[in-house]
């Protein structure tokens, strides 16, 4: 499923216009970035959590040429699932 997907299944589904639908799941995914970019985490009960990780700079290697190159801190989402979301999904 894309978000393209998501989008009809929820007009459908809600029985709403699209372009509403498509709005809410903007938002939606909106405010889960605005959130993470702001260093919280968004936690969904029974689904699971959004957070950062962050990492250290450190020195890395440019594969085509070998040369070493300094790769610059980072911070990078990570989803971790809850354990209702791990139990719906194992039960088939």
């Amino acid at each position: 499923m894309n978000k393209s997907d998501l989008i009809a299944l929820i007009s459908e589904k809600n029985n709403i216009p699209y372009r509403k639908a498509e709005l809410i799941v903007e938002s939606f995914f909106d405010f889960i970035v605005k959130t993470l970019q702001s260093g919280r985490r968004v936690e969904l009960r029974g689904f699971g959590s959004f957070f950062t990780k962050s990492y250290k700079s450190y020195m890395g290697r440019n594969p085509n040429s070998g040369e070493k190159i300094l790769v610059a801190p980072k911070k990078l989402p990570v989803f971790r699932a809850g354990r209702e979301l791990k139990n719906l999904v194992d039960k088939k």
